[in-house]
């Protein structure tokens, strides 16, 4: 790959597809993936843009890696750990490793973020019907999540 990827229109790039989020996956909704760079070159991560539709929402999951995440498009909302965040563009967030979480556009509009991953990284857990009941405890949390 050459050091320079144009952007084609707003939120897309030459050559990048959009892909489905999870395939085969049944726990989200309104929600596409691009992969912008995949390590190589001595690049030890990946760099994913995320765009969730109104309405939608992506896997409330976990896992041992953590995620390093930036607002680019939009208003959104998500849970981290016990916390439910206010997002806006150019607001950054850091999910740490078995921190459960899930991100959700905060209006009528398309919420993006980029997301960098190191390349080898564990397969996300989805919660017991256990830890949903636990999460559900707190209100705001359980009016929040979407499974």
């Amino acid at each position: 790959m050459n050091g320079h990827i144009r952007r084609t229109e707003d939120f897309r790039w030459k050559d990048i597809p959009v892909s489905a989020y999870k395939p085969g996956g049944t726990h989200f909704a309104g929600i596409t993936r691009q992969l912008l760079f995949d390590g190589g070159e001595g690049l030890r991560c990946q760099l994913r843009y995320f765009e969730v539709a109104p309405g939608g929402y992506s896997s409330l999951e976990r896992h041992r890696h953590e995620h390093a995440i930036m607002v680019i498009r939009g208003q959104g909302r998500a849970l981290v750990g016990e916390r439910i965040l206010e997002l806006a563009t150019h607001d950054l967030v850091r999910v740490p490793p078995l921190t459960w979480h899930q991100f959700r556009p905060g209006g009528e509009q398309p919420f993006g973020f980029l997301c960098m991953v190191d390349c080898g990284r564990d397969r996300p857990e989805r919660p017991d019907a256990k830890v949903v009941a636990e999460l559900r405890r707190d209100p705001g949390i359980a009016e929040f999540i979407r499974l």
